[in-house]
């Protein structure tokens, strides 16, 4: 997979409207956790920016720790991601320069350490992690979303946090895109999961036709039924022959603990960054 000049690689002047800086994606994947840290820092005013529970202040320590030594400050790291970045699917203000920062480290060495998962009795690759949160992130701005919203009256044009991730989805799939053919089945599995939601964006339809290969023969003959279902849909909605791929085999299986954007699988740590535990 790859991308053309087209689509506003990383480093783009038009990254966002959220005051990170043009080049900060791009500068962060080649930096170590200590600069990693002091670039986030002085790249966005995290302190303006709202996630789940108020002020996003913590936030450069908590996102440098996605690439700590330690796999269980790792896991909190990204504990964090799914419940205060982006709680139960909401997207904040902070969600958005946290986006391009999680899209910036993906090429780290260590994003391919193990995480904690489903109350620690799973480990799991944290870059796959990484990407299913994109995809999560993604889910939220697509056109199916957008429809849904202006018909109870609250189009995604009137939320900020929406309308920042929507200009920053090139460069989500720029960074995405990369793992469609990763050697490690779900690393690729992830990717692509990441990357169709992000292809609603017009300035991407024509990286459509490239990935539908991806679709059929990876994420369409995956393990996990929901990534099948998922191979199922998008290639029915872009007018794509889907014929045998087959779905969810068990119709009384409502959902399971496999779901890629599931974020109630991760265990909360209340005592930093929040002071209570989540409403559900």
């Amino acid at each position: 997979m790859s991308t053309d000049s087209n689509d506003h690689p990383l480093n783009s002047t038009n990254a966002t409207a959220h005051g990170v800086g043009a080049d900060l994606p791009r500068t962060i994947a080649a930096l170590d956790e200590a600069e990693t840290y002091r670039v986030l820092v002085t790249g966005t005013n995290w302190a303006t920016f709202g996630h789940a529970y108020a002020s996003a202040a913590e936030a450069p320590k908590r996102l440098a720790e996605l690439l700590a030594t330690d796999q269980s400050v790792r896991t909190k790291a990204l504990d964090y991601l799914h419940h205060a970045l982006h709680h139960q699917n909401t997207l904040y203000e902070a969600t958005v320069p946290a986006a391009l920062c999680v899209a910036a480290i993906l090429p780290n060495p260590r994003t391919t350490c193990a995480v904690d998962k489903n109350h620690h009795l799973t480990t799991v690759c944290m870059r796959a992690e990484l990407l299913h949160w994109i995809a999560s992130v993604a889910d939220a701005v697509t056109e199916e979303v957008d429809v849904l919203s202006r018909r109870q009256g609250f189009p995604l044009d009137d939320y900020p946090p929406a309308v920042g991730i929507r200009k920053i989805r090139p460069q989500l799939y720029s960074a995405a895109v990369a793992y469609v053919d990763d050697t490690d089945r779900q690393v690729a599995e992830a990717a692509i999961t990441a990357c169709i939601p992000l292809l609603d964006d017009p300035r991407l339809l024509h990286h459509r036709s490239a990935l539908i290969p991806a679709i059929r023969q990876t994420l369409g003959t995956s393990e996990r039924w929901q990534h099948r279902e998922q191979a199922i849909d998008a290639l029915d909605t872009w007018g794509e022959d889907s014929t045998g791929l087959e779905g969810q085999q068990n119709p009384f299986m409502c959902c399971d603990s496999d779901s890629p954007t599931d974020s109630a699988t991760w265990s909360i740590d209340t005592s930093e960054g929040y002071s209570e535990p989540p409403p559900f």
